[in-house]
């Protein structure tokens, strides 16, 4: 099955560049776009201030990362999880950026780039010139956004699951979200084998249903469709075979 890594960060602010550190990762292990239970999530100690309007957005505090391991004690088990899948996130260019930063301090190399898979991207592709933030979306596709009063990694992580979902199509048979082996558990009876039932239509009936149709139906469609032998309406037994009972050759005799 397809493996991939949904990814989100929080950062101390906007510029990895500027100096700016990853306090926030999560990770959710997906098969064939699905979560597995499995996940990765950590606090990291960034050994710096955290900005302001980056606080006022996640809400996570300097002081409570006090005593939270350093990136550089949380990079093998991070790059462990990620392993060689996609990594899909939103915006990722900027959870990509901040990544590459903190490995290149640890002289890692960065992250491929062939292994991005952006929601944002999808999500102007597939609804150009519409908001495409997660909260956006989230509405777009009726999801509980009840619990996120503030950015978290764990909460976004698990939302954007779900709209990575919708924006590959939904939750649709066919899909491949539902193996075989665990259709068959539902415990579906296999369909029954039927014995087609002849309908015999007596000259009485034949006749009434022509005189139906010659009082309330002018030049019925269907007989335009009726063997050159049989008139519309004639649907005795003698002129229709056994089984053989459709509208083209089940009209009024008139």
């Amino acid at each position: 099955m397809m493996r991939e890594i949904l990814l989100d960060t929080e950062t101390t602010g906007l510029e990895p560049l500027g100096g700016h550190r990853i306090i926030e990762v999560c990770c959710l292990e997906l098969r064939n776009h699905m979560p597995t239970g499995r996940h990765f999530h950590v606090f990291v100690d960034p050994g710096r201030e955290i900005d302001p309007d980056a606080e006022r957005v996640h809400g996570i505090s300097r002081a409570s990362l006090i005593g939270k391991p350093g990136f550089a004690d949380i990079a093998d088990p991070l790059l462990a999880f990620l392993g060689d899948a996609p990594i899909v996130a939103h915006n990722a260019p900027f959870d990509f950026g901040f990544l590459d930063a903190e490995f290149q301090r640890l002289s890692l190399p960065p992250l491929a780039r062939s292994r991005m898979v952006d929601t944002v991207a999808m999500a102007r592709r597939k609804y150009p010139g519409l908001p495409a933030s997660l909260d956006a979306l989230c509405r777009r596709f009726d999801i509980d956004l009840s619990q996120r009063t503030t950015h978290n990694a764990l909460l976004d992580c698990r939302l954007l699951a779900q709209v990575y979902v919708e924006l590959l199509g939904g939750r649709q048979p066919g899909l491949g979200l539902v193996s075989t082996a665990a259709s068959r558990a539902t415990g579906l009876a296999a369909p029954v084998a039927r014995t087609p039932r002849i309908i015999i239509v007596s000259p009485a009936e034949a006749e009434a249903h022509a005189a139906f149709l010659s009082r309330h139906v002018k030049e019925p469609l269907w007989a335009a469709f009726a063997p050159a032998n049989v008139a519309p309406g004639n649907v005795a037994p003698e002129n229709v075979a056994p089984g053989n009972y459709t509208p083209a050759n089940a009209a009024g005799e008139a």
